[in-house]
């Protein structure tokens, strides 16, 4: 019921480079992203594109998930140090990307695209929010293996055990004391039961598990029927807003502070309009037009 948390976050090395499995991770969302998005293509749920412009689309995604994320994360959680010293948004190594600053990213890549290919901007948006789940997952599972984004204490005597934290301003998987152990002696005190009491929620697995697979599967097959226009939109947004803001209840504040009442984080404050505009979107779908799929010409062809 107990696991030490003892994974190395470097999958391989390539030379003087080192290749984190954060990044793998990433690189799978974006793969899984391009096969999902290409069925849909090719059964002409997004009409007038083609393999060529979904590929425009996903790049400008790819852009607006890397930028936002990182310039979001810099606004929304480390404020003050970014205003010190601004290059620091460049120091993407160390670590720090907001989902929803990666949100707002893709949106205006979404927007941008959009414009260039005269489609509403709600049907490339409906579009895309089921390609999204699966990276999110990835990326759940690439926070679990760097041992980062941990939860609260269970005190219950299972969980998971983070020996270190790899991010400033977070406190310690274990206390200071531990901290000065070796590899060898926390695997000791872990295989003699002494690490029990330190057993943290591994919160990662809850985020992959709510926002990759079930909101992947609970997306996918709804938006397999054509919807009306803002469901799938409001769907996506209503189900990450919740499932963010009940994991935040067991996961460690960012920065460790909470904002208010010693419980509210900010994670919780930024999910709270998600939630909103997903219960808008469902209401406007109710009178919005359905987007009927039509072929790409090469498959009428064929």
């Amino acid at each position: 019921m107990l696991f030490l948390h003892d994974i190395d976050p470097i999958a391989f090395s390539l030379g003087p480079i080192d290749v984190h499995w954060y990044g793998i991770m990433y690189l799978l969302g974006f793969a899984a992203a391009w096969w999902l998005g290409r069925s849909r293509i090719l059964a002409g749920r997004l009409p007038g594109v083609d393999m060529n412009g979904f590929s425009d689309l996903l790049f400008y995604a790819m852009l607006g998930v890397v930028l936002g994320g990182r310039i979001g994360y810099m606004l929304f959680y480390a404020t003050a140090d970014f205003l010190s010293n601004p290059l620091i948004l460049l120091r993407v190594w160390e670590g720090g990307m907001s989902f929803h600053g990666g949100l707002l990213g893709v949106l205006i890549a979404g927007a941008w695209w959009t414009r260039k290919y005269k489609l509403h901007f709600f049907d490339t948006i409906d579009f895309v929010a089921p390609l999204v789940p699966l990276g999110l997952g990835f990326g759940r599972l690439g926070n679990f293996i760097g041992g980062e984004l941990y939860g609260k204490f269970t005190n219950a005597g299972w969980g998971v055990v983070f020996p270190h934290s790899p991010l400033k301003d977070i406190p310690a998987g274990l206390p200071a004391m531990e901290q000065l152990l070796s590899a060898a002696q926390i695997q000791q005190d872990y295989a003699a039961g002494l690490l029990t009491q330190y057993a943290r929620h591994p919160s990662q697995l809850y985020e992959a598990l709510l926002e990759g697979l079930v909101m992947f599967l609970v997306l996918w097959f709804y938006s397999m029927k054509p919807r009306p226009r803002y469901a799938v939109s409001g769907m996506f947004a209503l189900m990450y807003g919740c499932f963010r803001f009940l994991v935040e209840f067991v996961r460690m504040p960012d920065n460790g502070v909470y904002v208010a009442f010693d419980w509210l984080t900010r994670g919780q404050i930024l999910s709270l309009p998600l939630i909103v505009l997903g219960l808008v979107l469902l209401a406007m779908s109710r009178r919005a037009p359905v987007l009927q799929p039509v072929l790409p010409l090469e498959e009428k062809k064929a």
